[in-house]
């Protein structure tokens, strides 16, 4: 081995303490960037992403079985711009009952589900992705859309009441599609048992076409297939370009939280970096002037130095590439559920960019102070490596030995003072940390705050909705299709219902709006619905007809502001309306239209079927009032059901991932304390041999070191929290931009004194932390030991 090798390897196990902090410095830094840089990459139009890795269908049409033979359907693939198909898929829709919990009783509402006979998992268009479990293999099996059901679905059974025998299916997967091509799959021949006597299961046809980047490249296409298929057979079909806008949305909420702390996490991870390398190579200085004495010229010494760095570096970026591909899978995997899309991995450029860059991060660290050092004369070398430059830092030694602090104490607050460079760099870790957390803290109180907005979409504690059960004649067998309840009399037996304190009917409708081309979601409501008003971001909730409350899309496209008058235009008449709120709203991509069911009715536009929500007195026993409810309405049709908030797998997401991202940056901002710490104490370990021969005890070298950063982190704090605050407040409303809506004030307004004071001391904690363990070390340290450490 060469003499340059010789000293690369002793220099290393020489400073193991140190070599440690940097692999874990490093491995820490690796996978906070690696994690972060998949989560920023994912976000980049997964839907795109996915839909082409899935080969998603650009349309997915229904065709009427009694209309259009299956052979008739596949023949379809030959329209014109058609490139490939799967299917005909026999479908069917209907009614299924998942198998209670244990102890728990059945919904009184059997969801519907839209199932597909399909046998392969794969084909040359709809891919689908299996989540859990396994794809079918025999008859009575059922694999479900991911996310559809209650948890813990996958082995049980769901039943379907509507269609002779009441066949069960077990549950056996579930399965993502990219374009929501069905609810559910089946093997094709288990269709016919699903299927009510005297119907015919319609046939679904999926297809993707040479040219579909447009709504009128697809408006083309379908009037392709539709001029292929039997006349008047084509029951529906789906653009994935509507999918895609929906999707696209909610992943814009995403990108700026995650561009943030992913942003946070890079920058922090290269200043760590920095810090650890350059100060440990700054620290060999007095080692540097004894090579240069031994003939090693300044490049050898250079060289030797970037060695020394180079090995326990890359041994912590591997473990880093390692931990961060394994942290991305949790993260990724809530990313896919908020996106629903396919399953996303960490792009395999990331694991050769994050790596290659660090790598190169530690040689210009390590680079340029031993250049520097290397460029110094012998003796300045070996004097400048011995001690701090002569005079720096005396005056804050003097002014803190005048505070009324013990000596220890006084000793630590002047330390950093000596080297400000490296205090300054670690100050500004502390403050990257304190602003990751103030950020985090912020973003989950304003989401949770958001979500409680949202649920508001959905009030009261029970509904009644207009279509829930199927009725079957006495002695005609099976249930036919469902039927429509009368509103006015469901409304007479809830008002009669004992424990009821309000209840409000809403039936959602589409409406058109001079200047507004496309046709807008309202939802009318009938009676007093004040109690259950949406969260409101500007202006009120109505109170009579003629008014309406507006989502933020609608008045970017409408170009007015609350106050102002619009049109609305019905069936051969029109009306006025005065928009006096803006609702806080995400549905229909936030052009949906809250109004009185009067306000329609001066159009002409007047609607039956109606959802009720029930607000209950206080002290109602819910399930037993539901129980009693669900009786009543029996003769009529109808069925109550209780109504519980429930969470967003976006909202779910974005916690998650903010919690892991922030205790990352935590972590890295505490090891960027430690090496900090592990150098001050080894360079000054001469001096605490001094002055423990001077009589200081333990407890009080503990006290000095932890104090020598607890200013710097104090300091980190009080300056990171308004930092973090501004952060929240300029993401924050860029994600209810990207969702179609403005955050409401109160939901912004989650900084209070109370929250202020310990995230101001987290950056102490950070410090506190990051300082105990070399503290801990410098005070176990013998005097003899320290005294003879040069």
């Amino acid at each position: 081995m060469s003499a340059l090798g010789r000293v690369v390897r002793a220099g290393v196990g020489r400073r193991r303490v140190q070599s440690l902090v940097m692999a874990l410095t490093t491995m820490t830094a690796v996978t906070a960037s690696v994690m972060a840089a998949a989560l920023v990459v994912a976000s980049q139009q997964p839907f795109d992403h996915s839909f082409a890795r899935q080969r998603g269908a650009h349309l997915t049409a229904v065709f009427d079985g009694g209309r259009a033979t299956a052979a008739q359907v596949a023949a379809t693939a030959h329209a014109h711009g058609v490139t490939a198909t799967a299917g005909p898929f026999p479908l069917v829709s209907v009614g299924v009952r998942p198998q209670p919990p244990a102890g728990m009783p059945a919904p009184p509402v059997d969801p519907v589900l839209t199932v597909a006979g399909r046998t392969a998992l794969g084909g040359a268009v709809d891919s689908l992705t299996l989540t859990s479990g396994h794809w079918l293999t025999g008859a009575g099996q059922i694999v479900v859309a991911d996310g559809w059901g209650p948890p813990d679905l996958l082995g049980h059974q769901v039943h379907v009441p509507g269609v002779p025998g009441n066949p069960a299916l077990t549950v056996v997967g579930t399965a993502r599609s990219v374009t929501s091509t069905a609810d559910a799959w089946v093997l094709p021949g288990q269709i016919a048992a699903l299927t009510r006597p005297g119907t015919t299961p319609e046939q679904q046809m999926l297809y993707r076409f040479a040219a579909a980047g447009s709504t009128a490249a697809m408006d083309a296409d379908r009037a392709a297939v539709t001029a292929a298929a039997p006349a008047g057979s084509v029951d529906g079909s789906q653009s994935y370009l509507v999918v895609r806008a929906t999707a696209n949305r909610q992943t814009a909420t995403f990108v700026p939280f995650v561009a943030a702390l992913g942003l946070l996490g890079l920058v922090m991870s290269v200043l760590i970096i920095g810090i650890v390398v350059s100060g440990a190579v700054s620290a060999g200085t007095r080692r540097i002037g004894v090579l240069k004495s031994l003939g090693f010229t300044p490049f050898q010494v250079a060289r030797a130095y970037v060695g020394q760095a180079l090995i326990p570096a890359a041994a912590g970026t591997v473990l880093g590439v390692v931990l961060g591909n394994l942290g991305a899978v949790p993260l990724l995997s809530q990313a896919e559920g908020a996106y629903h899309t396919g399953t996303l991995t960490v792009a395999g450029w990331i694991d050769v960019a994050v790596p290659a860059a660090v790598l190169a991060l530690v040689v210009v660290s390590a680079l340029a102070p031993a250049l520097r050092a290397g460029r110094l004369r012998t003796v300045e070398a070996l004097a400048i490596g011995r001690t701090p430059q002569v005079g720096r830092g005396r005056w804050a030694a003097r002014l803190a030995g005048r505070l009324p602090l013990p000596r220890a104490f006084s000793l630590g607050l002047a330390g950093p003072f000596a080297r400000p460079g490296r205090s300054a760099t670690i100050a500004a870790a502390i403050v990257f940390g304190a602003v990751g957390v103030t950020f985090a803290y912020g973003l989950g109180a304003s989401l949770n705050g958001v979500q409680r907005g949202i649920n508001l979409d959905s009030p009261g504690q029970v509904t009644v909705d207009p279509f829930p059960r199927q009725i079957a004649a006495p002695g005609s067998g099976p249930a036919g299709p469902p039927r429509e309840a009368d509103p006015a009399a469901v409304a007479r037996v809830i008002a009669a219902q004992p424990g009821t304190r309000a209840s409000f009917s809403s039936v959602f409708t589409e409406v058109h709006f001079l200047g507004v081309s496309d046709a807008v979601t309202a939802v009318a409501y009938q009676g007093d619905s004040s109690w259950g008003a949406y969260q409101m971001v500007s202006g009120r909730w109505f109170d009579r007809a003629g008014e309406i409350v507006v989502g933020h899309r609608f008045l970017q496209a409408t170009g007015t502001r609350v106050g102002d008058w619009t049109t609305l235009e019905g069936d051969g008449r029109s009306t006025r309306a005065r928009i006096v709120g803006e609702a806080m709203t995400t549905g229909d991509g936030g052009m949906r239209v809250l109004t009185d069911a009067g306000t329609l009715e001066r159009a002409g536009i007047t609607e039956h079927s109606a959802t009720f929500s029930i607000a209950l007195r206080p002290g109602t026993d819910r399930d037993r009032y539901v129980a009693a409810l669900d009786t009543a309405l029996g003769p009529l049709g109808a069925s109550a059901q209780a109504r519980n908030g429930e969470i967003s797998a976006t909202v779910v997401a974005i916690d998650a991932i903010t919690a892991i991202l922030t205790l990352m940056l935590v972590l890295v901002a505490g090891l960027g304390v430690l090496n900090t710490v592990v150098l001050d104490t080894r360079e000054r370990v001469h001096d605490l041999g001094v002055l423990k021969a001077l009589g200081m005890a333990p407890r009080q070298t503990v006290g000095m070191v932890i104090t020598s950063v607890a200013g710097i982190g104090a300091v980190g704090g009080l300056a990171g929290v308004p930092l973090g605050i501004a952060l929240h407040d300029l993401v924050v409303p860029r994600m209810g931009e990207a969702a179609g809506t403005r955050i409401p004030p109160v939901d912004m307004a989650v900084y209070h004194a109370p929250q202020l004071v310990p995230l101001a001391l987290g950056g102490l904690l950070i410090a506190v932390l990051g300082a105990l363990l070399p503290a801990t070390w410098a005070a176990r340290t013998r005097t003899a030991t320290a005294l003879r450490t040069e």
